[in-house]
């Protein structure tokens, strides 16, 4: 929707600022009257789509080798991959049965609610390593990709250390979730 208005929106900001500088052309050497032109100058350049200073800027432009060297191909592996993804899957597949389990049979399980956060933190953590090794590659952004790994790391601890709290010194997650349901 706003690319759609974009354009209008734009010409009739360079409309209005060249016709109030047209209107001022003669009184232009006032100092009172150059720092308006400036600000609609400002407002104009707000409305472009690209910006001279980016979010983020490039990785580095690094060549390793010549023109002609062939590139690097990694060792074949039939299992690499497999597994993880296997093992993805089955923690998303069992979150299924746990969560609708303790609703459906009315029990309150604390071994089930413990099972239940343990799953669901689990999930979390590969959903969002995932994410990670997707966005932030290592060949460009090493450093980056390291502290990235372990922030998640700690926040999965810190995680599991308040969901461990949670579970034995309060009400424990399926009722808390019982409690809001019926809230």
């Amino acid at each position: 929707m706003a690319s759609i208005i974009r354009p209008t929106l734009l010409r009739q900001t360079a409309l209005a600022a060249a016709t109030r500088r047209s209107a001022t052309a003669a009184f232009s050497r006032q100092p009172l009257i150059r720092p308006t032109i400036a600000k609609d100058v400002a407002r104009v350049a707000a409305f472009h789509a690209s910006s001279r200073r980016s979010l983020l800027p490039p990785g580095p432009q690094v060549i390793k080798g010549t023109v002609n060297d062939p590139a690097p191909v990694p060792e074949t592996s039939p299992t690499h991959g497999s597994y993880h993804w296997t093992f993805e899957r089955l923690v998303a597949a069992g979150l299924i049965p746990l969560t609708i389990a303790p609703f459906a049979g009315s029990s309150l399980n604390p071994g089930l609610d413990a099972i239940l956060c343990s799953l669901l933190l689990v999930h979390c953590h590969l959903g969002f390593q995932s994410v990670l090794i997707d966005y932030i590659p290592i060949k460009k952004y090493p450093k980056s990709r390291k502290g990235s790994m372990w922030l998640l790391n700690a926040a999965t601890v810190l995680v599991g250390v308040g969901l461990y709290e949670f579970e034995t010194n309060d009400v424990g997650l399926t009722e808390a979730v019982k409690r809001v349901w019926k809230a």
